[in-house]
């Protein structure tokens, strides 16, 4: 529907050359659509509607076409790229420039022009640029000088609203023109507009003209020392340290006068980020005790409380005329207490930057008075340093949060130094566990005296790693546990490679049982000696399970012991339940189980093995999509059924749709009908468009009226 509507747009546009308001409507019917949906422009532009607005704004005679055609190209490229690349050329760029220097044009037309301009420099460094080659910047910046040539604005009268209108948007398209992206060559030239800004900060002080005026001026000075400089040349800081005097004498009246002094405090803190020793300007104007004070303001966020305590950062960075401003009016309290109970990162960091900068100061004014350099006498700083005792306090809670910082930082580190020397610990202690479980696994094979000796020195070692408290912790896993068992018993070795060989099982089962003897006694004197915190002594059950155990092979039987004793002797306090015992689904093997009762028993279960864990997951999953099927689905034919009687269920079940309204045509539509066709041939859409017809009609109700109508005609004639 939005390819045929654009299509047919498109035609109204080049059919309705002669009807300029038939054009402005359907451009603002493209303009709606393509608002509507984000596709639709690059649509527009596959088919050449794009180019074709664009060359009807240039060459249509009309004024109210040529805006609403420059208003649909600007939402367009405003809402997709593509088609911001796409009208992004310097023959685009002239054609506004000559709409904005021709006499002719009227206000509204220049504001749609300037309103393009800022739409395809956004964010585009080609459109910067193309902005600069094409000489619309020039352009602009005669605007800014001549669209108000009064400072006392009356926006009462129409006139004057829509150049202050015109006014705003060239303050705007010059602020994108100089940044986002930054852009050198067009803040060197937007720099010869500082004095007519001046002026208008000096003659008129009105939320109005301040906000854009203050706008322009930061980000033409963003990151710009040579801009700067010139800035502080021409008077600039000073005018705003005279603005925001003002205003911060007007913000204990009115709420609008402290958030402007607060754009104001951004303006000023860009011009002297780069030039902290431009800091001494300020002082002139006592500008650190005016931001003190407009910072106890109620009515601030924490955004602009962030933005007030950055600028006193930059104001007493390498100024000691501030930093004795900010001691005087009792600035450090201030500082503390933002950073103890502002909970915003950003500014405390900047809290934090203020009371470093004032540290120098602090000891000079606390150890030796007479060392402090100023143009008072020796008894003003007396007065002072009775004055400020108390700043000592505050300064020590500054260094105890500093300490505090430096100490988190540490902690930091050493962690993760600890975490770095923990993984190797692993690593390493993996390996040694595998160079252990190779000689018991080849020792078993060999058999002997010499065997049992070397599983003995093995076990030694494993006895020293436990000490350490690494394999306690490394063998939580109940699943690698199991496995690490299977491959370290040597009676599991033996059975594979015996096969049905029962006199060697039983051999190498009474060797197993005499290694395990000398591994219990060893570990039961290595942990008399160690922490008793740490690990337990084996459970002392091994008589009794044999003989409650069924008869089986020796494999399973001297399996199962070994088993048992080292998990007991290896499991700390926490883990001990999780090794013991086992799933419910694998122990509960001789009772009657059915598909209900087991999966009850293994949801009961508070600890299931990987194998009956995986089960209850793909059992829950199927129950879930399973209901949400239920819940779609309200019925399931569970036997097939015809297909006649599938659609006559599916047709009651429905909704019952309702007809239209019958609306007789009366006599002016039918004259709007047979008018239509003869303009426009049998285009019932563009008849539709192009007339008054009641709500609701379609272009297939307008269609049959016409068949009837014609064949009512004929009939009596023939």
């Amino acid at each position: 529907e939005m390819k045929t509507d654009l299509n047919l747009l498109l035609e109204c546009l080049k059919y309705q050359m002669d009807n300029p308001f038939s054009q402005k409507e359907a451009l603002v019917t493209i303009h709606s659509i393509c608002q509507q949906n984000s596709n639709a422009g690059v649509y527009f532009r596959e088919i050449g509607g794009l180019m074709f607005v664009r060359n009807l704004a240039k060459s249509s005679e009309h004024s109210m076409v040529k805006e609403a055609a420059l208003y649909t190209l600007g939402a367009v490229a405003e809402q997709n790229v593509y088609c911001q690349q796409t009208l992004c050329t310097s023959e685009l760029f002239e054609d506004l420039t000559w709409f904005l220097s021709n006499n002719d044009s009227n206000t509204n037309l220049k504001r749609m022009s300037v309103y393009v301009i800022l739409v395809l420099v956004s964010n585009n460094r080609t459109g910067q640029t193309l902005v600069r080659e094409t000489g619309c910047i020039t352009v602009l910046t005669q605007l800014f000088r001549t669209v108000l040539s009064k400072y006392e604005l009356n926006l009462s009268d129409k006139n004057i609203f829509q150049s202050y209108q015109l006014w705003s948007s060239v303050c705007s398209t010059l602020c994108v023109c100089v940044n986002n992206p930054q852009n050198d060559e067009n803040q060197m030239l937007c720099c010869s507009l500082f004095p007519h800004a001046n002026d208008w900060l000096i003659n008129c002080v009105k939320p109005e003209v301040i906000r854009p005026v203050c706008s322009f001026i930061g980000l033409t000075l963003a990151n710009n020392t040579y801009v700067q400089k010139y800035f502080i040349s021409v008077g600039g800081l000073d005018i705003l340290s005279q603005v925001l005097v003002q205003l911060e004498s007007d913000s204990h009246k009115t709420l609008s006068s402290a958030k402007l002094a607060v754009v104001v405090t951004k303006t000023v803190d860009a011009c002297i980020a780069d030039n902290p020793t431009f800091g001494v300007i300020l002082s002139k104007y006592q500008i650190v005790s005016k931001l003190l004070t407009l910072l106890l303001h109620e009515s601030l966020d924490s955004g602009e409380k962030f933005s007030i305590i950055l600028t006193l950062g930059h104001c007493t960075e390498d100024c000691e005329e501030n930093q004795y401003d900010l001691f005087k009016n009792n600035g450090l309290p201030l500082m503390i207490q933002a950073l103890t109970e502002s909970h915003n990162e950003e500014l405390n960091k900047a809290a934090t930057f203020v009371l470093h900068n004032c540290k120098k100061i602090t000891e000079k004014l606390c150890l030796s008075l007479g060392e402090y350099s100023f143009d008072e006498n020796e008894k003003q700083l007396e007065d002072i340093n009775t004055k400020e005792k108390n700043l000592e306090d505050y300064w020590k809670k500054a260094k105890e949060i500093l300490h505090r910082i430096e100490q988190l930082e540490r902690e930091g580190n050493e962690e993760k130094i600890q975490r770095e020397k923990y993984k190797d610990n692993v690593s390493s202690m993996k390996i040694n566990i595998q160079n252990t479980l190779k000689h018991l696994h080849a020792d078993s094979i060999g058999g002997g005296p010499k065997a049992e000796d070397k599983d003995k020195s093995q076990s030694r070692k494993l006895q020293s790693y436990k000490s350490h408290g690494i394999l306690s912790t490394a063998c939580t896993n109940d699943h690698q546990m199991k496995t690490l068992l299977k491959s370290a018993n040597p009676v599991n070795a033996c059975y594979r490679e015996s096969g049905q060989n029962k006199t060697l099982c039983k051999a190498n089962s009474s060797d197993s049982k005499n290694l395990h003897e000398g591994i219990t006694f060893e570990k039961k004197n290595s942990v008399s000696q160690s922490s008793d915190h740490v690990f337990k002594p084996p459970i002392p059950v091994v008589k009794n399970r044999k003989q409650e155990l069924p008869v089986t092979d020796p494999f399973t039987l001297c399996s199962d012991i070994i088993n048992k004793e080292v998990i007991s002797f290896l499991a700390t306090d926490s883990h001990s339940k999780m090794l013991k015992y086992r799933c419910s689904g694998c122990i509960a093997v001789g009772k009657s189980l059915n598909s209900r009762n087991f999966s009850k028993l293994l949801h009961s279960c508070p600890y299931q093995c990987d194998r009956h864990k995986v089960i209850v997951e793909a059992e829950d999953r199927y129950k879930s999509e399973l209901r949400k099927s239920l819940i779609c689905n309200k019925k399931f034919l569970l036997t097939p059924r015809r297909r006649r009687q599938l659609s006559s269920e599916s047709t009651t079940s429905g909704e019952i749709r309702k007809r239209r309204i019958r609306k007789n045509f009366t006599e002016e539509e039918v004259n709007y009908l047979f008018n239509g066709v003869k303009k426009m041939g049998n285009h019932w859409n563009l008849i539709l468009w192009s007339f008054p017809f009641q709500r609701g009609r379609k272009a297939v109700d307008l269609a049959h009226k016409y068949h009837k109508l014609t064949k009512g005609s004929k009939c009596p004639a023939t």
